[in-house]
């Protein structure tokens, strides 16, 4: 058979939101036997109740009621208020939900009367509390949602701690244990944190457990169930430690460790018994049943299982009742008492039968209710309607008149758009064209090059070395003059000098590692060229260009661009050095040339009618760039730019 885990009061829903009033009971005492029947006087009966709420209810209720007479005596709106926010705590910690909902709710209007967010806050809360006793876990979720916003609005983080406290009791009930836990956690890390007096950080412990033992982390529930008790008996908090020696008994009879659990339980019926507690009292005589039960002693179990049926039909206990039945109904088939086992099952059925009903019943009345609600708002937004309607022909003609005049706003706004979006589509055609036909010469023009290039090369330069080979053939044939050889030898270097240039000319229009090797290479070789001329001390620097695949068209313009910006720096800033930089950064190809050479207005070069300039801006606009210019004096001329590769 399997262990029937018997449930319990959850005492995390208990939570105070603020730091309560520390109270030395005879101190308090001394004090009240001094006191005039003023606020002060007041203020002393709540903080003698709050002191005998945990450890002597009777006592609490008697201050509860001194609270209420002084306060409606001295017309204190104040006194008022503390009287109904300790009742809705007392009434639920009796188990009286009702009661404990409409305190919270006439306090609730008591503390908006008095526009302080504090006590809004505490009641919003203790309406939270109510709601989650009577099992309405998403309303008690939605209150205490609404509780957190008043508190990040008053932007005190120190009083986070209670408020994390009550959601992890919200994600508790509605089963969301993972974040229940992780709230428990971080309520008590804003208590270490802000080194606050929290009377309750023993429930935080009990909530915490509570969360771990439904993750099946029973070794971690076990750890702060024991630091739940102990910080209940340094509080003498003796009604959480009742609630947490139950969850306790729970834990231990899920571990099968029988005779802790009824140590534990019978502790729990000695304290339930002081604190008047039946349902407490009903649920610790089921604990020792179990434990008996669990421990093979069915006499004793069925003892003890009776006595928690009769104080749980004394106090109409439902849950209570079902789960003593059902482990009635145990003890008589272990026993082979068929007649009590049946007699058990039938009871058991019984009660869940009447639950559901009285759930339907609930559900039915709360339907109505709203549908009677309903009904009433019908009535009142027909009225309203009538009314409306009386105001609705003034509003139409006045709303005639701004509709006529809006419609022709939008529609002259509309033809303006459509006049803007024309013309802009035409200036987009008017580019589009323009960088056709530049794309076009461009291409034209190093088609031309190449051709030349080709020409030059394979044509001139092929003839002119056939001319120098037959020269140098013929000069051994010949017999001549040591001046007439003197000058053979002149015009044959002359000729060697011709070839290198038209190479050189050839190279320059269409350089060969450009084609063999790509842009870094020819742009290294070029400036080496330049720098071993002797006309410019050029530095080529590249940045992540290896392994990096320029397509030829867009290479060709760059090399270009370059020739033409490194000829600027020689012939027009009179520069001895220069900087050529290539650098590949996330799809982008930035080309920057430097030079020391002489400043200029670069405003000119919008006006500008020289060719090379004119050639470098076309190119950068072909490959659809950005050009930036800086010239200063002493600095030289600085060209940056970037283009999407």
């Amino acid at each position: 058979m399997k262990k029937y885990v018997f449930t319990f009061l959850l005492i995390g829903c208990i939570m105070p939101l603020f730091a309560q009033p520390g109270a030395n009971r005879d101190s308090l005492l001394n004090l009240l036997g001094k006191a005039k029947p003023d606020t002060n006087k007041v203020q002393l009966l709540y903080k003698l109740a709050f002191y005998y709420e945990m450890n002597n209810l009777d006592s609490c209720s008697f201050y509860l009621q001194k609270t209420k007479a002084l306060s409606d005596s001295l017309h204190y709106t104040k006194g008022e208020y503390l009287y109904h926010e300790r009742s809705s705590v007392f009434s639920y910690t009796k188990g009286n939900y009702t009661a404990a909902m409409e305190h919270a709710n006439v306090g609730l209007a008591l503390a908006r009367q008095l526009k302080d967010s504090v006590l809004v806050a505490i009641m919003l809360n203790n309406i939270a509390i109510s709601y989650s006793f009577l099992e309405k876990y998403h309303e008690q979720l939605d209150y205490t949602l609404q509780v957190k916003r008043v508190i990040e609005a008053l932007k005190d983080s120190a009083k986070l701690s209670p408020l994390y406290h009550n959601l992890a009791n919200c994600y508790l009930n509605i089963a969301q244990y993972r974040k229940s836990a992780d709230c428990a956690l971080y309520s008590i890390k804003l208590y270490s944190v802000y080194k606050k007096r929290n009377d309750y950080i023993n429930r935080v412990y009990g909530t915490l457990a509570g969360a771990y033992e439904n993750l099946a982390k029973r070794d971690s529930a076990l750890y702060f169930i024991e630091r739940a008790e102990a910080a209940s008996l340094k509080n003498n908090d003796k009604y959480a430690l009742v609630v947490l020696y139950m969850q306790h008994c729970n834990l231990f009879a899920n571990l099968g460790q029988f005779d802790k659990m009824m140590v534990l339980a019978q502790q729990s019926a000695v304290l339930a018994e002081a604190l008047q507690s039946t349902q407490v009292m009903a649920s610790a005589k089921y604990a020792i049943a179990a434990a008996n039960f669990y421990t093979g002693n069915n006499a004793a179990a069925g003892k003890y299982i009776r006595e928690a049926i009769a104080m749980a039909k004394k106090d109409s206990l439902t849950d209570d009742l079902q789960n003593s039945f059902a482990l009635l109904s145990y003890i008589a088939a272990r026993e082979g008492n068929f007649k009590s086992l049946i007699d058990a099952r039938k009871s058991w059925d019984s009660i869940r039968e009447t639950a559901l009903n009285e759930q339907i019943v609930k559900s039915t009345a709360e339907m109505e209710s709203k549908y009677e609600a309903g009904k009433k708002d019908n009535q009142i937004t027909l009225q309203h309607a009538q009314l409306e309607k009386r105001q609705l022909f003034i509003y139409l003609l006045v709303g005639s008149g701004v509709l006529l005049l809006t419609i022709f706003l939008l529609s002259y706004r509309a033809y303006r758009n459509k006049q803007k979006l024309q013309q802009q589509r035409i200036n987009e055609l008017e580019i589009s064209q323009q960088l056709t036909a530049t794309e076009a010469v461009l291409k034209g023009e190093e088609q031309e090059r190449t051709r030349l290039a080709k020409d030059l090369h394979d044509s001139l330069g092929g003839m002119l070395s056939g001319i120098k080979y037959s020269m140098n053939t013929m000069k051994g044939n010949l017999v001549m003059t040591p001046e007439n050889a003197q000058a053979f030898d002149r015009s044959v270097d002359m000729l060697d000098s011709s070839i290198k240039e038209m190479r050189r000319v050839a190279h320059n229009m269409m350089p060969e590692a450009l084609i063999k090797f790509g842009l870094d290479t020819a742009l290294k070789d070029f400036c080496n060229d330049i720098y071993q001329s002797g006309a410019l001390k050029v530095n080529y620097l590249s940045i992540g260009m290896e392994n990096t695949a320029v397509d030829q068209t867009t290479a060709i313009t760059i090399y270009r661009i370059v020739q033409e910006l490194v000829n600027n720096s020689i012939k027009h800033a009179s520069a001895k050095n220069a900087i050529v930089q290539l650098t590949k950064t996330n799809g982008q190809l930035a080309i920057t040339v430097e030079d020391d050479g002489k400043d200029f207005d670069t405003g000119i070069l919008k006006n500008s009618r020289g060719i090379g300039w004119s050639n470098i801006q076309h190119r950068v606009e072909f490959l659809k760039g950005k050009l930036d210019i800086h010239s200063t004096p002493d600095s030289g001329t600085s060209v940056l730019i970037e283009i999407n590769v």
